[in-house]
């Protein structure tokens, strides 16, 4: 008889003890996914984010933007996810239809291109059409993040503290990143400010720090075009007549297009490599985004301090 009530006091204390660690798993749960296209944008993801969720960057490092493709797990997770996270503005080509499909079964999106201020090609480039690479504007991703964190704040079970103090990090790193870079372009006198690359890149950059973009061994916005040879000779003809020391390689890209253009304008020109429109494995020079905008700064002023 003694024993039915500490028997009792006993199964009612361990179903309270299950019922505690019942409540505290279900709040943990799991936390939210996000899913990116490009990994530059991937890495801005990351460091605003950090644990408060899963986050899956579609797009391999060294990776063409433009053409990249997914397997058909990843396209399966894009469509379970939180939120999905693409540049927008016509750059991920290869993964329009799958952005499409995504943003029809109504899965939330974020488009970094619609938040900021938008510029264009010229009209010769590509008929003005939108320049989707503004990442080479750090003020403009700081705008990028404002966007995202509003956005990553209404995903349900996300932690909000987190994603507060991570956002408010990463901006402070990008206006430093965007200090840096003007100082250093800074030392450049302006008729050395001017950029010739192997496909049109620079024109956020060159509207941020005061330079002037010759032009583009490919035409257009994208790396799928190819050049004629009245492209070559033209730009050929603009860089004697800039009398520029250097013009510039993307890494995801082959530069013998641009090797082929110092041949073609007569003159000795250094062809110098620059991290653009990927980042790289890490140990190869751009494993972060503010890593690939230090190293494309460097290699820009000594280019053109020559």
């Amino acid at each position: 008889m003694r024993r039915r009530p500490v028997l009792s006091a006993v199964l009612v204390a361990a179903g309270l003890a299950l019922s505690g660690c019942a409540i505290v798993d279900g709040d943990a749960g799991d936390p939210p996914t996000v899913v990116v296209t490009t990994n530059i944008l991937g890495d801005v993801v990351e460091n605003v984010v950090g644990d408060a969720a899963d986050v899956t960057t579609l797009m391999k490092p060294n990776a063409d933007p433009h053409s990249f493709e997914i397997s058909a797990q990843e396209a399966s997770l894009m469509d379970r996810a939180d939120l999905v996270v693409s540049n927008g503005l016509g750059l991920e080509e290869g993964l329009q239809q799958h952005l499409d499909r995504v943003a029809d079964t109504g899965v939330p999106m974020f488009v970094a291109g619609d938040q900021i201020e938008v510029i264009d090609y010229s009209d010769e480039d590509a008929g003005g059409t939108a320049d989707p690479h503004f990442w080479t504007d750090p003020a403009r991703m700081v705008d990028v993040v404002d966007a995202l964190e509003t956005e990553l704040l209404d995903v349900e079970g996300i932690d909000r503290a987190a994603v507060e103090a991570g956002a408010a990090r990463y901006r402070d790193r990008l206006d430093e990143l965007d200090d840096e870079m003007t100082a250093a372009f800074a030392t450049l006198p302006a008729d050395r400010r001017a950029l010739v690359t192997n496909h049109h890149v620079f024109g956020y950059l060159a509207e941020r720090f005061d330079f002037r973009v010759l032009g583009a061994a490919i035409p257009g916005g994208t790396t799928l075009a190819s050049p004629s040879a009245s492209d070559l000779d033209g730009l050929a003809s603009a860089i004697t007549e800039a009398g520029v020391p250097a013009i510039f390689a993307e890494s995801s890209q082959p530069d013998r297009l641009v090797q082929v253009l110092a041949s073609e304008a007569g003159i000795d020109i250094r062809v110098i490599e620059l991290f653009t429109e990927s980042l790289t494995e890490t140990g190869q020079g751009a494993p972060s985004y503010l890593e690939m905008m230090r190293a494309n700064t460097e290699r820009i002023v000594d280019g053109l301090s020559a």
